[in-house]
């Protein structure tokens, strides 16, 4: 089992430092700590065992170091910044893991760039070595990307020459969207193996500087410091982010604030989310007393988890049913809070943690259904997870024998743009689509309790069965999901979810993604002659030269 749980003392492959207002990380990959046997992380190549511990860090500078602005991110080794993914890594994958791979490698480095845009903590890149394919594409993330002059350190995305594969977290989209590289210039360099260095790399806008060896640092920390500098004055209160508490039993785990129940026989997954118990904190000093056991912030790390465990270790749970309990008063409670104190860094930070959770929630390759039923409490935050899903069913009324009062949901000012998607629209927004008056009259009725029949009439759910035919429809629903093929479900869900503007982040995760996982099963790739299993053993690649 993949665990993505961890902490700098445990580290192995990055050393996070703070001085000031600037951190340095800085990447040292041990080349024997691969998550598996059978390869060697040399030349600063990495896994998933690396990146889960890049994701860490992040996180960490975000909750734990409010004193920093600005980050160096750069190489602990001598004239080698970072190969890029494992090659032995990815030639012994298995399709999925290679695609959980790119996903999770990708939403790091959104994470990244989502920091910078936010929170205000700039990303400045040195590379002081070779920086191909997948480390050059992490330099990418950065905001100011300074090289050494050296004439031998360069940049290159060399997959396409090398392994017949893209680059897969994200080098295409933002060469083109993000730097501006001329798409003629783009070309040539993702056809090219020793990539480019020097003063061309700065002309073709690849870096924004480069200097001598001698200077690299000295620069770089010049830049983060005047970067650090321009972001004001910083928030001195920090939070610890403790372990993750979670009790795994064989067919569920508990987090307190959630739990998930599996069902391996019938390829589901129940995550039920639980609202606040005991007292919330009155004002901000209480959010910061209670640190990451702030009800949002505690759920926001739970279903992080949830997701990535699942995703990563359950692939065989194809079908998650999204289910809630507890006081809708206290979750709307939660939700003022988080809308009252928009001012203070913690409450910032969770607001934008829930954010890029629930986009994972949305790229998940995973059909969701949410159940809306007596005792839920889907309202505000927790009715996002409504929106996310791929259809819902409310019941309309109660059960026979069951003495709570029927099924309500409740709108908050946190569904109306304060978690967009990957695309920039609120959930809300997505679902009415060139429908104004439909989101205007859903927004109209914010705050008000709505049973089955007005959230049907409003088009905030999708069926509504009565007592009668509440567990036949959700069987049949449910079993029907299940029957259809994965991989045909996947490409259905990922069109239908992201209607509307496309950005760079749904390029990465639409375009280049379902390119990629066409080109993981082809022969020319992952084949017995194919250029990932033939790449380092003298071995002439052949390739079937047919278009298709």
């Amino acid at each position: 089992m993949i665990d993505f749980r961890t902490h700098p003392d445990r580290y192995r492959h990055w050393r996070l430092s703070v001085d000031g207002s600037v951190a340095t990380l800085a990447l040292a990959v041990a080349e024997d700590g691969g998550l598996r046997p059978g390869y060697s992380l040399k030349l600063n190549s990495y896994d998933l065992g690396v990146d889960i511990e890049l994701y860490d860090a992040v996180q960490r500078l975000r909750f734990e170091h409010p004193e920093v602005g600005a980050v160096v991110l750069t190489s602990g080794l001598d004239r080698v910044f970072c190969a890029g993914a494992n090659i032995g890594m990815l030639a012994g994958a298995s399709h999925g893991e290679k695609v959980n791979f790119c996903k999770f490698t990708n939403e790091t480095r959104l994470g990244i760039e989502d920091a910078s845009g936010y929170s205000g903590l700039k990303w400045i890149c040195a590379i002081n070595g070779t920086a191909a394919g997948g480390g050059y594409e992490l330099a990418l993330a950065a905001d100011w990307i300074v090289m050494a002059d050296d004439g031998s350190t360069a940049v290159s995305l060399p997959e396409l020459p090398l392994l017949a594969v893209l680059p897969g977290t994200g080098g295409l989209t933002r060469l083109v969207d993000k730097r501006g590289v001329r798409r003629d210039r783009a070309d040539v360099f993702c056809t090219t193996e020793e990539g480019v260095r020097g003063r061309r790399a700065v002309d073709w806008r690849l870096v924004d500087a480069v200097v001598p060896r001698s200077r690299l640092m000295e620069t770089a920390y010049e830049k983060a410091r005047d970067l650090a500098a321009q972001g004001g004055a910083k928030d001195s209160r920090r939070i610890e982010l403790k372990t993750l508490e979670r009790d795994i039993a064989e067919n569920s785990i508990d987090y307190g604030v959630l739990r998930v129940e599996m069902d391996r026989d019938g390829g589901v997954a129940t995550i039920t989310v639980r609202a606040p118990e005991g007292d919330l904190p009155k004002d901000v000093a209480g959010i910061h007393a209670q640190g990451c056991d702030f009800w949002p912030l505690a759920l926001a790390r739970a279903l992080d988890d949830t997701i990535l465990h699942l995703r990563t270790n359950e692939p065989r749970l194809g079908v998650w049913i999204l289910a809630s309990e507890g006081d809708t008063d206290a979750v709307v409670a939660a939700d003022t809070l988080l809308i009252d104190h928009t001012d203070d860094r913690l409450v910032r930070e969770t607001r934008l943690y829930l954010k890029r959770v629930f986009k994972r929630l949305d790229v998940s390759s995973r059909s969701l259904i949410a159940r809306i039923e007596s005792g839920s409490c889907f309202a505000g935050t927790l009715f996002e997870l409504v929106l996310a899903a791929d259809r819902s069913y409310m019941l309309d009324g109660a059960l026979e024998g069951d003495n709570r009062p029927p099924a309500t949901i409740r709108l908050t000012a946190m569904n109306c743009g304060v978690l967009p998607m990957g695309n920039g629209l609120s959930r809300l927004a997505a679902r009415f689509l060139d429908d104004a008056e439909g989101q205007a009259a859903a927004e109209a009725a914010m705050g008000r309790d709505l049973d089955a029949a007005e959230a049907e009439a409003l088009g905030l759910v999708t069926f509504i069965p009565d007592d009668l035919d509440w567990e036949e429809e959700l069987r049949i629903a449910v079993e029907e999901r299940a029957s259809f093929s994965p991989d045909a479900l996947s490409g259905m869900e990922a069109n239908l979810r992201f209607a509307g503007p496309e950005t760079m982040e749904t390029k990465i995760f639409g375009r280049l993604t379902a390119w990629q996982n066409w080109i993981f099963q082809r022969p020319n790739a992952v084949g017995e002659t194919g250029a990932l299993g033939r790449y380092g053993t003298g071995l002439k690649v052949e390739f079937d030269k047919r278009r298709v």
